[in-house]
This record gives structure tokens, sequence and C-alpha cells, in this order.
């Protein structure tokens, strides 16, 4: 660790990339982490809940911009969903 400064200390250019790499990382583990817990077709245990799409709201929008969304729901699914539980 201490040759990384080191190195650091010796060539002044390289401490931008470094903070901006830096940044990219924690960014990229922080959106990870962000959806992992708040989203729900994100799953760690499918035997838990092995069909977490039906605990969707469909009145909340999935996206980050939804424009004129109307759900109506589809008669033929709903059919194969009442005789398939």
């Amino acid at each position: 660790m201490s040759g990384f400064f080191q190195l650091l200390r010796k060539r002044k250019e390289l401490i931008p990339l470094v903070g901006f790499m830096a940044f990219a990382a924690t960014g990229a583990t922080s959106a990870a982490i962000y959806f992992l817990f708040t989203k729900p077709d994100v799953i760690l245990n499918k035997t838990r809940n092995p069909e977490p799409w039906e605990r969707i709201d469909p009145t909340k929008p999935q996206k980050l911009i939804t424009i004129n969304q109307q759900w109506k729901p589809v008669e033929e699914l709903e059919l194969v969903r009442k005789l398939t539980k």
C-alpha cells in the first residue's frame, strides 16, 4: 500500500485518474446495492419466492420515465394463472 502512495507522489498526473476510478467504483457499488434492495425484479433467494413478478404493483411504474402507461389484465394470462394454481 505504501508503494502505491509513493507511486502517486512520484507521478502526480495519476492522482485524477485514481480519483475518477474510485468515484466510478463507488457509484457502481452503490447503484448495485440500491437496485438489490429496492427493485422487486432483483432477487437473491429463488426458493423463498420463485415467482417475484407476481408481487409487483401494476399501478407503480417500474421505469425511470413512464409515458401514458395503462395497465389492463390480459384475460388469457389470467385464465392460465388460475389453471396452474
